[in-house]
């Protein structure tokens, strides 16, 4: 069997590696990089590095072949190449190169989100099941360590300021949806679909996870949107910085992220960590 993860070098694609490591020989893994010379370096031994941008279908192919199984990390928005565009490729390479197997990281309930975010992914699932591979679609819900600035904010006692209301997120750390991927990869049954996710809590849930996980006691304010954009005016920031996080508070306060489900628990075979416990973790690593 040969697996094959893309974005290797990302922290998810790190971690999806050294989980497959403590199951299957290193000779079976195949390591996709952008940069093969920096994947060298922080990949470990005895794993193949293939070519992996998104960008060039010819050498995905090539690369993709010989692969039984793929994870497919989803690039990042915003880039030159246009998201849709480079996963377009990447399905294309993979049904050209014969791969048997694709495990992609999409976004929660895919299928029916009406969040702009959700759409490259929404296609993208379109393309993976047109393709006739089979597949799992890993629909990953928030990192906490996308909640950055309201952690080191947490971290320096500062107010904690948000204008996402009592929308639910399901917050919890990069490491147990890549821990999870990799093992979707072993599974000789897996589901067409998971919707992974921790326990969907809400901002002031956060904040209090922060306060524990911290021993500060900061302010914390809900707030509408407009005030919310004041705030972040008087931070200095982009101004696209700034719609862009008006828009995620939009997303979350219509409960787009909000899930009840036991997938990602049910996959990684132990219990996450609790929103404390991850949000100490992730503020450690700031």
């Amino acid at each position: 069997m040969k697996y094959a993860i893309t974005g290797s070098t990302g922290k998810f694609g790190q971690t999806a590696i050294k989980t497959l490591l403590n199951k299957v020989d290193a000779s079976e893994i195949v390591a996709l990089a952008r940069n093969k010379a920096k994947a060298e370096k922080l990949l470990p031994a005895g794993i193949e590095i293939r070519n992996g941008s998104y960008e060039n279908v010819e050498d995905l192919t090539e690369s993709l072949k010989g692969i039984d199984k793929l994870l497919f990390i989803s690039s990042i928005p915003g880039q030159n190449t246009p998201r849709l565009v480079q996963h377009t490729n990447v399905v294309r390479a993979a049904t050209e190169a014969g791969v048997k197997f694709i495990a992609y990281t999409s976004f929660p309930q895919a299928d029916k989100a009406a969040a702009p975010l959700a759409q490259d992914h929404k296609q993208t699932e379109k393309l993976i099941k047109n393709s006739g591979i089979k597949y799992s679609f890993l629909r990953n819900n928030w990192y906490i360590k996308n909640e950055a600035n309201y952690l080191d904010a947490g971290k320096q006692n500062q107010p904690f300021v948000y204008s996402a209301g009592d929308g639910r997120v399901g917050w919890t750390l990069e490491r147990e949806y890549a821990e999870a991927a990799a093992k979707v990869l072993l599974l000789t049954d897996p589901k067409n679909i998971y919707e992974f996710a921790g326990k969907s809590a809400t901002y002031a849930d956060l904040a209090t996870a922060v306060q524990k996980a911290t021993g500060n006691d900061f302010e914390v304010k809900s707030v509408t949107d407009d005030e919310y954009r004041k705030v972040l005016q008087s931070e200095n920031l982009d101004q696209n910085i700034i719609d862009m996080m008006i828009s995620f508070q939009d997303m979350i306060k219509n409960n787009t992220l909000a899930e009840d489900t036991n997938d990602l628990e049910d996959v990684l075979g132990h219990p996450l960590p609790s929103l404390e416990e991850a949000a100490k973790e992730a503020i450690s690593k700031l």
